[in-house]
């Protein structure tokens, strides 16, 4: 059973999980989640924007290192029902400086509240790090 929320208390359980950084609601309409979305919704209603037939795409950066850095980004597709929003799907895409996909984890039928937090969400495509052996130190035989 898909959880829905008003705005407010979307967003805040959300940004309770971690997802607190910039989004862009349908691609546009940069800013925290609510703002985005609250921003998509007003320019819907003043008519420059029309509401989806399907969900709402919602894109942001979990991790960001800068430009030329590898990043972990996220898509949220939710679904906007007469005022109320629920988490539809999620996919977490680690790439690396040049945009290239290095890992991707995509999450279905998922709710508001079952959705992971946003640090979990990094360790489904983070790279394991590999642990190197240890080496004996270098003895000299004679």
């Amino acid at each position: 059973m898909e959880a829905l929320s008003d705005l407010n208390t979307f967003a805040k359980i959300l940004t309770d999980k971690g997802y607190n950084g910039y989004f862009h609601t349908q691609g546009a309409y940069a800013g925290k989640l609510k703002e985005s979305i609250g921003e998509y919704l007003e320019s819907c209603q003043k008519g420059t924007d029309s509401l989806p037939k399907q969900d709402l795409l919602l894109t942001g950066y979990l991790q960001w290192s800068g430009e030329d850095k590898p990043r972990v980004e996220c898509n949220m597709w939710v679904k906007y029902l007469n005022g109320k929003f629920s988490l539809d799907k999620m996919e977490v895409a680690r790439k690396d400086g040049f945009g290239q996909l290095l890992k991707k984890s995509e999450l279905t039928g998922l709710s508001v509240i079952s959705a992971p937090k946003a640090s979990e969400a990094i360790a489904m495509v983070n790279e394991e790090q590999k642990q190197k052996p240890e080496k004996s130190p270098k003895r000299f035989k004679l």
